[in-house]
This record gives C-alpha cells, structure tokens and sequence, in this order.
C-alpha cells in the first residue's frame, strides 16, 4: 500500500513502488501463461490480452497510483477500477481457465470440471459476488481497516483481479461452463452497472470522513474539508468511470452476440432451403 505525506504534484508522475511479491507473481504468472500456449493453436489475440492485463495490474500495484493510494482515496478509486474493470477484463479476455484445460491431465481437467469450480463460477453466484464484493470493500468498516493494514490491502487487490475474473468471464463466454446466451450476458452486465452506481454515488453524497484512517494518511495540511472533497471526487470516479468503463464492455458481447446472430441466421437459412422452403 502506498501512502505519500507529500501532495501530490507533476513532477511525481515518474516514482514508482516496487515490491517483490507482485514481482514475482506478475512475472510468474505471464512465463506459465506464455509456456503453457507455446506450441499450441491458441489465438495470438488472447495471449496479448492477458498479457495486457498483466501490464494493468503492474500500472496498478507498483506506479504512481499505487504511490498514494494511501493518501488519496479518489488515487484508490482509479486504482480499484484498473484492477476489476480493466485488468480483470483483459484476463477474461485471455481465457486462462481454457488454456489450463488443454495443459492439464485428467485429473486436472477433473478439478476444473468438478462441483466446486462449476458452482463458483456459476453466473448466478458471479453475479452475488460482484453485487455484495463492490459495497463491501468500499461502504463498510472494512475499507478503513485495509487502509491501515498492508496485508489485508494487497489481498484485496486479489479479490479485485479475482472477482472482476469471473464476472467478465461469464460476460465475454470465452471458457467452459454454465453459458449465458449472448443476449443474456447484456443484460447481465448492465444489471452489475447499479452496484457501481449505488456505491459512487453513496461516496459522493456522504456528509462525513467514512474512514477516519485518512486524518492520519492525508498530506500534510490536508482539512477536514479536503479529505472530505477527495472521497466525494472518489465516489464520482467510482460512479462515472465505473459505469463508462461497464458499457465500454459491452462492445465485444454485443460484438459476440452478432456474430452469434449471424451465424444462427446462416444455419436456419441452411436448413430451410435443404427443405425446400
């Protein structure tokens, strides 16, 4: 977690946080990715997506964004929303469930087709996670909580890649599992937009500090007025950008439904004149 007693100005857009874990991890993570497609037909277009998303998460947790985001909760919007509504995305997009499918022996495709698996990431369950995720971490005790404690913040950056994950799983239909019709996952995606919009607009319309961690977080001279007007701009981050950010999704699953349409349209036509009609 990044906190900075500085405010912020220009001349901070080149510091940087680097952590070993997430290191690690990112780097980690693309190698498997990249080893696991290796000499195989998988689509170019997924490896650069989650790669992509890779690249997001490291923006995220290691640049300036994540210098204060301990300072500023609205620098905690933008990161949130880099996590869950970029990254996670780009990860769906990549499809590393499936590529895992093709790696894996029997007793892994097993897991991956077992009850535990099936049920979480069920659309029914997905959608329950996001709704109750979103509020949770953002209008309750615990968003204060992880904002003094490092731990619980990096695991929260977790839950972010990992939520948003499955939500955008379901809405793209990229993997195995219980499919939505393309259709469907329109509206499946506009119903989460709400949840972001409650939850922003809640922020932007509070009239008191929700986390008193930030008297001690904020730069030095920041008011009771200031912190105030930064958590009010984090809401309308949360609110606007969140729900642009939604509906921008929506242009591949309305991309996937046409050429669903099309295709469906193709075979009917197929039929039909096999019949003579």
């Amino acid at each position: 977690m990044g906190s900075m007693n500085t405010a912020f100005s220009l001349h901070h857009l080149n510091l940087w946080q680097f952590s070993l874990v997430p290191n690690v991890l990112i780097i980690g993570v693309a190698t498997a990715y990249l080893l696991a497609q290796r000499g195989r037909d998988w689509p170019r277009s997924r490896t650069f997506c989650f790669l992509a998303g890779l690249f997001v998460t490291f923006l995220a947790v290691e640049s300036i964004v994540a210098v204060y985001d301990g300072t500023y909760f609205a620098d905690h919007m933008i990161q949130h929303l880099l996590l869950i509504m970029v990254a996670a995305p780009l990860f769906a997009l990549g499809a590393p469930f499936e590529l895992a499918y093709q790696v894996l022996g029997a007793r892994g495709r097993s897991f991956l087709d077992g009850r535990v698996l099936r049920t979480l990431t069920h659309p029914i369950v997905v959608f329950g996670l996001y709704a109750v995720f979103i509020p949770l971490t953002h209008l309750t005790s615990l968003f204060n909580l992880m904002l003094t404690h490092e731990a619980l913040h990096n695991t929260e950056h977790i839950g972010f890649l990992v939520v948003g994950y499955l939500f955008f799983r379901v809405a793209f239909g990229r993997e195995r599992g219980a499919a939505l019709h393309p259709g469907l996952r329109l509206v499946f995606v506009m119903a989460a937009v709400p949840v972001d919009t409650f939850t922003g607009l809640a922020l932007a319309m509070t009239s008191k500090n929700p986390f008193p961690a930030y008297r001690d977080l904020a730069p030095h001279g920041a008011t009771a007025t200031s912190i105030l007007n930064d958590i009010h701009l984090g809401g309308a981050i949360m609110w606007i950008g969140g729900d642009a950010l939604m509906l921008l999704a929506c242009i591949p699953i309305a991309v996937i439904w046409t050429r669903y349409e099309t295709q469906r349209t193709r075979v009917l036509d197929a039929e039909l004149d096999a019949q003579g009609l």
